[in-house]
């Protein structure tokens, strides 16, 4: 056998031995991914009879994750409901969207790691994920309802932190004697109010409803308006009311997506807020973002996002993205026609109720032109703006106590307390039960005239 034939097969050989070291080493280090999913599959297949969950976070019994259930359902497997319970419409928490995550689990989960991002920073020093920043972009693109172009855009630890840095960045610094006075129209959302007070700043401070400045001499110097569009708590596609050089503006924009509004016209304000929560319903991963036009206010609110968290978390920007890219499959339309289709479902269920009531109203909205879904449609709002119609019910919240509804306070959003907001964007058994208790009280009053 010559010297080159030797050389030939020796090297067929070697290269087979490294293929089937490569391959067969190769699946074998992929194999803890299968593991994980094993796992991740075995709960979700536990039973809770549709009225819960279980995760994998969660308690454990004889070595089996334990079901959550739903409010007014218990036992092991959340199928005894609790005909005294409480009808809980007083949180905003937005699990209508459940039902669509459930049947996208496929291409909605991760598997991380835990050697995924461990560092601080990405490789290009920011605490930003480019995909993820680009992600975005590509779905105010695809919605319609946000200019993005020539825009900076910063993560926060959802909207409720993102407001603060935002009325941080636009505070008055340099006359401390002359702190900006932080204004919203009414009824506004309460942790504008709540939320400037108990930082308690020099810099700034809460003055309550912006009417109140708009056309009085005495109300002079810096102000910083907050615009809540569409509005919580009555829906309503809000502008801005103060004008001028000393006054500045956020733009919360938390609900200005398909499934509660019309989108007639993309959003070009100077500092707009979003959250992942009223978008996809993912209020647990804490997740916002805002959209700066002013690269001064921009750096301004990242100082603040750096010296107070350091950033969103890796893990969470890995959901996001992969979220978003769920959200924008075939443009858009799969996720956003279930999300309007649920809501103005309730919506009109609840309006008929309401209808058959000389005791309670709720709040009218427009029609409008919605430029995502090309035609003419209503808003399904988050939120029910309730109000108690007779003199005697002053305070509307303890009228529906006596048929065991809660709701938010209208005091809290600075409006009369014969008002109440009922959130509409809970499970689908809370809704359900908030319908019932309401049916029942609008029963009593057709049965007592």
């Amino acid at each position: 056998m010559s010297r080159n034939t030797i050389f030939l097969t020796c090297s067929i050989v070697l290269n087979l031995l490294l293929f089937h070291s490569w391959y067969f080493h190769g699946q074998w280090e992929q194999s803890w991914t299968k593991s994980a999913t094993a796992e991740a599959e075995f709960v979700a297949s536990i039973s809770c009879s549709g009225h819960g969950r279980a995760f994998l976070d969660g308690s454990i019994l004889d070595g089996k994750p334990v079901c959550e259930c739903n409010a007014c359902y218990g036992g092991p497997h959340c199928s005894v409901f609790l005909p005294e319970c409480i009808a809980d419409a007083d949180s905003g928490d937005p699990m209508f969207l459940e039902p669509f995550w459930l049947k996208h689990a496929a291409s909605s989960t991760i598997v991380v790691p835990g050697w995924h991002r461990m560092s601080y920073e990405f490789n290009d020093h920011s605490l930003i994920s480019k995909e993820l920043d680009a992600q975005i972009r590509k779905l105010h693109a695809v919605i319609g309802n946000a200019v993005t172009d020539g825009r900076f855009i910063i993560f926060g630890v959802g909207a409720t932190q993102l407001l603060h840095a935002a009325v941080h960045a636009l505070s008055t610094t340099n006359h401390p004697s002359s702190p900006s006075r932080v204004v919203a129209s009414t009824p506004y959302y309460p942790i504008y109010k709540e939320q400037t007070e108990f930082f308690n700043s020099e810099d700034y401070k809460f003055e309550g409803d912006t009417s109140l400045c708009k056309n009085n001499s005495g109300c002079k110097g810096n102000f910083i308006e907050l615009v809540t569009s569409p509005n919580n708590p009555d829906g309503q596609l809000k502008k801005a009311v103060l004008q001028g050089p000393s006054a500045k503006t956020i733009h919360d924009f938390a609900y200005y997506w398909p499934h509660y509004t019309p989108i007639p016209a993309l959003a070009d304000e100077n500092l707009m807020i979003f959250t992942l929560s009223k978008l996809t319903g993912h209020g647990g991963s804490r997740f916002g973002w805002a959209i700066i036009k002013d690269e001064a206010v921009h750096q301004r609110m990242l100082t603040y996002m750096n010296l107070s968290t350091y950033g969103v978390a890796r893990e969470t920007q890995l959901r996001v993205l992969k979220l978003l890219k769920v959200a924008v499959e075939n443009e858009g339309k799969e996720m956003f026609k279930f999300g309007y289709q649920t809501m103005r479902n309730r919506w009109r269920k609840l309006s008929k109720t309401m209808s058959l009531s000389k005791r309670f109203s709720i709040q009218e909205l427009e029609t409008q032109f919605c430029s995502f879904s090309e035609k003419v449609r209503g808003a399904t709002p988050a939120y029910a703006w309730l109000k108690c119609e007779r003199e005697e019910d002053k305070d509307c919240n303890a009228v529906l106590h006596s048929v065991n509804i809660t709701g938010r306070h209208g005091s809290l959003f600075g409006a009369e307390s014969r008002f109440v907001r009922l959130s509409l964007v809970k499970s689908d058994d809370d809704f359900d039960l908030l319908l019932k208790r309401m049916g029942t009280l609008v029963s009593q009053e057709n049965n007592n005239d």
